[in-house]
């Protein structure tokens, strides 16, 4: 009896070993990935990251189920750049992207960039995508000649419509002042479905969106797929369904986010339904932070400084979690330091794909993701902007900002009608150090009492500088790849 006992506690402890190793050398079997990605979410728009305002039940829940990343940030703070370097594993001055393409763009993500999609295709993933693509809008940039199956979304950001807030403003002045946006068109595969996106179609976006993705993991449940879930929300102009539009006393914002958690909850039931939630890893993030100068309709990257468009960490750090259950320690924290150039190279390996054949930045974070002892793989980190400078660079600890131009509403009266106000300029005159450790706010510059730590950065940065360039020391970089350009015989989504 002794003997069979000491035998199953063996058994038991071999099991757990068992368990234990596969968990930290990768997952049990290739999962299912699902990528919700939210326009405009500051680090603060969720109940896990500090919003008291209203409730958002389903990303507590995911986060009660997974693992919650308190030092994750975006590799640009604006929509364009963030969203190729989501998808390609680079940094995203590495693959030519810088701003917000808009609709009278003929540029895009080129054809030699292997994106997330087509590394799960190569292992034979069903994928979509479903909202906000912004990587180029003329067939050949568009989702579907770049890995996926399907797609159905806006080509670009929901505000680049004839009703744009400057346009609004401008004709209170001359009522008949023309947009300088055309028509807003509604795209699904390679073609447009809707001509002309309007303000009753965009209420029924984030609904539509969840719709399709809702089907597709049901069609898709007995094969692996990888669902791509860029919401155009939150994203100014604020837009919500029956169901959530003037329901919260804090308004539109409110509304936007609380549909967006609905979203993530129908997903949520949707895979547990399916008895999916020990085959799907689910990651849920924001392309960067908030864009302050719309005040109410705005969200907030407390207790960050600053928000999109700029290089402080409220712009770039960005409420994350993640869920894979089994795998992923449930109820957990990480607060190690990771970006979303980090999926591609993970996923890679989870799903046991090769890494595509150009260089690439991103870091395989799957021991950040299972074990509370792993740190952070990266050395250091480029902030570059729309411009091609180089604003700053930071480790685990530490972040140097460069002298620079941003911009800022600190001291600025904002509007609650969602118009926004102008910024006011600011400069950084000499590089500024802070302890992110310390002063998450970037509050107190600590240049002078570290200097060997402005040192270490700033030959660092001169490696970036060197590879990527920093158009204000005048230095072009060796190893950017450029956007790919429309030629004459490309099709064109809509005819000039």
């Amino acid at each position: 009896m002794v003997r069979s006992v000491s035998a199953l506690i063996c058994l038991l402890l071999s099991c757990i070993a068992d368990r234990f190793q596969l968990r930290a050398d990768g997952p049990p079997s290739p999962p299912n990935i699902i990528v919700i990605f939210v326009d405009d979410l500051g680090y603060a728009d969720i109940q896990p990251f500090g919003a008291r305002a209203y409730e958002t039940t389903s990303l507590v829940r995911l986060a009660r189920q997974g693992r919650c990343f308190t030092d994750f940030i975006v590799s640009s703070a604006v929509c364009s750049a963030s969203r190729a370097a989501l998808l390609t594993g680079c940094i995203h001055e590495r693959v030519g992207f810088r701003g917000a393409l808009g609709p009278e763009s003929k540029l895009g993500i080129d054809a030699r960039e292997t994106t997330l999609a087509e590394i799960c295709k190569s292992k034979g993933y069903a994928t979509a995508c479903f909202g906000k693509w912004h990587l180029g809008h003329h067939p050949k940039f568009l989702p579907q000649s770049h890995g996926f199956d399907v797609y159905y979304g806006l080509p670009y950001s929901n505000d680049m419509w004839p009703f744009h807030p400057a346009v609004l403003e401008a004709k209170k002045k001359d009522p008949n002042r023309k947009s300088f946006f055309p028509p807003l068109p509604m795209v699904e595969d390679s073609s447009v479905c809707d001509p002309e996106v309007t303000a009753d179609d965009q209420k029924k976006m984030t609904s539509q969106y969840t719709q399709r993705a809702v089907d597709f993991i049901r069609a898709n449940q007995s094969q692996p797929f990888f669902l791509y879930l860029p919401h155009s929300m939150v994203h100014v102009p604020l837009f919500s369904g029956p169901d959530f539009a003037g329901k919260h006393p804090n308004g539109p914002f409110a509304d936007a986010v609380r549909e967006i958690d609905w979203s993530v909850g129908l997903i949520l039931e949707t895979v547990e339904e399916l008895k999916l939630t020990e085959k799907t890893l689910i990651v849920f993030t924001s392309d960067n932070g908030p864009w302050l100068s719309y005040g109410t309709h705005a969200g907030s990257a407390s207790p960050l400084r600053e928000g999109k468009g700029t290089a402080w960490e409220g712009g770039v750090r960005v409420p994350t979690i993640m869920q894979y259950q089994g795998v992923i320690p449930a109820g957990t924290t990480c607060d190690q330091f990771a970006s979303t150039i980090d999926l591609l190279p993970t996923i890679t390996r989870m799903i046991g794909a090769d890494l595509p054949d150009l260089p690439i930045d991103g870091q395989d974070i799957y021991p950040l993701m299972v074990d509370d002892n792993a740190r952070s793989p990266h050395a250091s980190f480029p902030y570059y902007y729309a411009d091609g400078q180089l604003l700053a660079i930071r480790n685990e600890r530490w972040k140097l900002v460069f002298p620079h131009e941003y911009r800022s509403l600190a001291g600025v009266q904002v509007r609650n009608d969602g118009m926004p106000v102008e910024y006011l300029q600011q400069k950084i005159v000499s590089p500024e150090l802070y302890d992110l450790d310390e002063d998450v706010g970037e509050t107190t510059n600590v240049a002078d009492r570290y200097p060997e730590m402005v040192a270490q950065l700033t030959d660092q940065a001169n490696h970036w500088r060197k590879e990527l360039g920093d158009s204000l020391q005048g230095i072009s970089g060796s190893a950017i790849r450029p956007l790919a350009k429309i030629q004459p015989e490309d099709r064109l989504l809509i005819q000039d």
